[in-house]
Parts: C-alpha cells; structure tokens; sequence
C-alpha cells in the first residue's frame, strides 16, 4: 500500500488575507487557487521547499467554524514547519512582523521557536540536530 498525507484543512475568515499572509509573510508558494463557486475556493499553499504537505485554506462556513479559527487544536501547537536555517528564517519572521510566542532555544533535537499565524494557530519552526 501506498499513502501519505497530501492536505491538511486550516479554517480561515478570509481567504485574500490567508493567502497573503502565508505566500507574502511566511514565503510560501500558493499552489492553487480556483474558485468553486461565490463562496468557496480550492486554495492550496505549500513551503517553498521540497514537495510534501500542503496546506488547504478553506473558508468558515458556519457559527461553529468560526468559533474554531485559529484554535484549531485547542491551544496546542497545530503545524511543525522544519527549517535548514533558524535564523534566517527567524529574521524573516521578524521583518514581515509574524508575532513570536517563544523566542528560539536549543531542546534535545534542535533549535526551535514557536510562533502564530495570522489568526492565531501556533507553529513550531524547528532545525533539527544533525544526530535526529
């Protein structure tokens, strides 16, 4: 058998501001963006790296969706996003004004800092120790 993940959903308020956030601030490539109808869009966007999750941006539809945006885990880190460089791409995070939750430290594993998206979503950025 062979299966991986391809998508993971991210509920959003607005999809103009999500793509912006995630391909303008975070420097991701948007993948896809085909509009299905008046309000609901196929938006994908992905790391600028080598293929593997992406991520599906679709719009809250219901009281109960909005509710969850941006606490989509229950205050829970919700997406771990692996670097080759912490600081640059803490610079970067820094210069496009993507509000920091931890400062970086070293862990066992790595370098890590954790920061939220634009609605809130907590993200771990990690550069692994060579010996993980």
């Amino acid at each position: 058998m062979n299966q991986r993940i391809a998508l993971v959903t991210l509920v959003v308020a607005d999809y103009d501001a999500a793509i912006a956030f995630y391909t303008r601030q975070l420097g991701f490539r948007l993948v896809e963006d085909t509009r299905l109808s008046a309000g609901k869009w196929w938006v994908r966007v992905a790391t600028p790296g080598p293929p593997g999750v992406e991520l599906l941006l679709t719009l809250a539809a219901n009281p109960e969706q909005l509710a969850h945006i941006g606490n989509q885990t229950g205050g829970r880190v919700a997406l771990f996003l692996y670097t080759d460089d912490l600081a640059r791409d803490y610079a970067r995070l820094r210069a496009n004004q993507v509000r920091s939750v931890r400062l970086p430290m070293m862990e066992p594993y790595g370098r890590v800092l954790a920061f939220a998206d634009l609605y809130g979503n907590l993200w771990d950025l990690l550069e692994l120790a060579q010996s993980v």
